[in-house]
């Protein structure tokens, strides 16, 4: 499946730094080749579970309270709301960049 995350990210967030945008595919990795894996239902709790547990808990490490999480993916999720499709790429970097995380994806530079 080939995507322009890229240009995803940027209808949501003009200024998106392209090294974050690229961390975050690295990190998504295989998850992005099929379709269904690539996008976040907001309808489906589990997966709601899914991307706060894996994403904002473990590879951001957050210890900010559940509510919280709930509403910055509610944030997200409004911010999306015109778009049928939200892609995971674009709902973790829209996450990490809520929680001042995006330098987790962003390569240290010498």
């Amino acid at each position: 499946m080939a995507e322009d995350w890229a240009a995803d990210v940027k209808k949501y967030a003009p200024d998106a730094d392209d090294d974050a945008i690229k961390g975050i595919v690295r990190y998504c990795g295989i998850a992005l080749h099929k379709r269904d894996s690539a996008l976040v239902s907001f309808s489906d709790k589990t997966e709601l579970d899914r991307v706060k547990n894996n994403f904002l808990k473990k590879k951001l490490a957050l210890t900010v309270s559940d509510e919280e999480m709930d509403a910055a993916l509610a944030g997200v999720r409004t911010a999306l709301a015109g778009d049928r499709t939200k892609n995971r790429v674009t709902v973790y970097y829209l996450l990490a960049d809520h929680f001042g995380r995006l330098g987790d994806f962003t390569k240290a530079k010498a």
